[in-house]
């Protein structure tokens, strides 16, 4: 999802001095091993963590709610412990996968969300919920906003854009590691 949010609104990034380390079809174990040189060795303010869909898919073979959780909350650990503030996203609403058998992801999209929301409440971090503005009727990505089923498109990453810069902005200013 985040990597590429780059190709469609590529100075979000730059005119921000942000930087997106998605990869695209990564799975939450993937990130986990790659969080240290690609955020905490960046020393970067905060840390917006979006991470679980393809796990969901099972991109990487099957993975329960509790371990995709569990990655997500290890991440947000892992910045915390080392001075960087958490912003951890809600998985985006999907109805399904075109490249994966997986035909029904709301209930672990939803399980997911209602877990890491409960975390980042709990530990004083900021809980983005991109989810409730792209979900349709259906449980699954409205269509203005997508490629596909996952994937959004221009619209979609505008959204995302306002939701995140008063996540970051919220966040910078609060002290979160009050609890």
């Amino acid at each position: 999802i985040t990597e590429e949010w780059k190709r469609f609104q590529p100075e979000f990034f730059s005119d921000n001095k942000y930087i997106n380390r998605g990869i695209s079809g990564q799975t939450t174990p993937q990130m986990l091993i790659r969080f240290r040189p690609d955020v905490i060795d960046l020393k970067p303010t905060a840390v917006v963590i979006l991470a679980g869909i393809n796990d969901i898919a099972e991109n990487t073979g099957p993975s329960t709610v509790k371990m995709i959780a569990g990655n997500i909350i290890s991440m947000a650990e892992l910045a915390e412990s080392n001075g960087i503030k958490v912003i951890i996203s809600s998985i985006l609403p999907a109805s399904g996968f075109s490249w994966s058998p997986i035909h029904d992801p709301p209930p672990k999209i939803l399980a997911i969300n209602t877990i890491i929301k409960n975390y980042a409440e709990k530990n004083g971090m900021t809980y983005l919920d991109y989810y409730s503005s792209m979900v349709d009727d259906q449980e699954g990505l409205k269509k203005e906003y997508g490629l596909d089923e996952v994937h959004p498109n221009k619209k979609g990453y505008e959204v995302m854009s306002i939701l995140v810069e008063k996540a970051i902005a919220e966040t910078l200013s609060l002290d979160h590691n009050k609890k």
